[in-house]
Formats: structure tokens, sequence, C-alpha cells
């Protein structure tokens, strides 16, 4: 499993309460009011957009919701400004973690992300120090009881997907970020669900985790980071065995 898809995994297993709905559907409204933005209110003539309000979609976010974050991005509801920031650093265990966040001060966000890597056992790094180790790609997974594994493979590599890994719970699809959206468009035209639908850092090479503890400490960090109000996504290159897995989240 790639840390990425692994760690989208474990997310999708936890219960979705009511605060980290209310959470997640914040951080999408923001990605959208900065892709309107930049881009304006179309979504058919703005790709980012669109992206941006899928994930809302699928999200189950209001109608309303979505439509009043466009406005906002556009001007039409008052002018909010949010920049794009990039974290660098290192978890327990060496594992390189890449977190992208939106933020109206970055002054306040910087020192508050370094403070959750120091208090969860990993370090905040300079800039570059393993964006190198990643990626930009196209990332889908679709559940490996949806479909055959052979009908998917046929149907996602004459797609443009690039690679097709079977983890076990998913099918894990990578692609060049240029043909992302024509992949999940032949996906969603031939109705076959996907879990994770998304423009992502795909790690190039992975930091096995070998024991349980380590396991833990790496997962708690992601988790602080991801409640975060600034952060939009975490990146990472651990590679957790299920079994070490099962033990940690004990």
């Amino acid at each position: 499993m790639s840390g990425h898809s692994h760690w989208a995994g474990i997310k999708h297993k936890k219960a979705a309460n009511d605060a980290k709905r209310g959470r997640a559907w914040s951080k999408i409204a923001r990605m959208i009011i900065v892709a309107a933005k930049a881009g304006g209110g179309d979504p058919a003539q703005n790709l980012t957009l669109r992206y941006a309000i899928d994930k809302g979609k699928a999200a189950n976010m209001p109608k309303d919701t979505i439509e009043k974050a466009v406005k906002k991005g556009t001007g039409q509801l008052g002018a909010v400004n949010y920049e794009d920031v990039l974290y660098e650093g290192y978890g327990p265990g060496g594992v390189a973690i890449m977190v992208d966040g939106l933020t109206d001060n970055r002054n306040r966000t910087a020192p508050e992300i370094k403070k959750i890597f120091e208090k969860r056992g990993g370090s905040l790094g300079a800039s570059g120090c393993v964006n190198w180790m990643f990626s930009k790609k196209g990332l889908i997974t679709v559940r490996t009881d949806a479909i055959a594994e052979e009908d998917l493979m046929e149907i996602a590599l004459s797609a443009g997907a690039d690679d097709m890994d079977n983890t076990g719970e998913v099918y894990e699809l990578t692609c060049e970020a240029g043909a992302y959206e024509q992949l999940k468009k032949v996906l969603d035209e031939k109705e076959i669900p996907t879990e994770v639908a998304e423009i992502s850092m795909i790690p190039q090479n992975m930091a096995p985790v070998g024991d349980a503890n380590t396991a833990r400490k790496i997962l708690g960090l992601m988790e602080d980071l991801e409640d975060h109000d600034d952060v939009q996504n975490v990146y990472a290159n651990f590679d957790i065995p299920d079994d070490i897995l099962a033990k940690a989240e004990e």
C-alpha cells in the first residue's frame, strides 16, 4: 500500500461524527473559495473549482453551502483571502510528511504546525526537504468487492491509468495528473463506485514501519495534522503492515 492510500483507508474506517463532518466542510469551502477566486465561478470553465465542488458533493456538503463558497470566492458575498501553504517534515521512524494547507494568517499557522510535529515526535523541516520524494498524480481507489480485478484493469488502463495495485480492500489506480479527469469520467460513466478520487502527492519510495509503537505515533501525528483547521491534505510515505496496524489500533 502507498502511504497515502493506506492513510485514506484508515480514515475511511473511522466513524464520521458531526464535528468531523463540519470540519471537513469548512476545509472544502476554503478550497472552493480559493479556486473560484483564482479561476472564476463557473466549474465548466474552471477545472480546479470543479474538483473542489466534486469533493464537496462526495462529503455530502449541502448545495447552498457550496454555492455560498463559490460566491465568496468571486466576491459576491464579500472578500475572503486565503493563501496556499506547504509544510514538509519528518515523522516518527523517519517517515516523510507533506502538509498542504490554506490559511489567512501564515504567522499563526506555521508555529502551530511545528508544534504538532514536535508534540508527536516528529520535526518540521526546511522547504524542499521531502518534496522530491513525491510525485503529483491522480489517485482513485475502488473497493475490491465492487468489480473484478481484470475487468477494472482493462477499463482503467484504456482510460489513462498508468498503474493499478490490489491492496486487499481496494484497487489503487494512479495516473498522470493530466489524465485524471478522463479516468474519473470513464469510471463514473460505467457506474464504478470510487472511494478516494483526487489529485494527490504519491510517494516514490516507501518507508516500512516495523513496530506498533512507531505506527501509533505516526497515526497520531497524521490525525493531529489533519484536524488542524488550516490543513487541507497530509501526505506521507509510511508503509504499515496489516498486523502491525491492528496492534497499533488496539
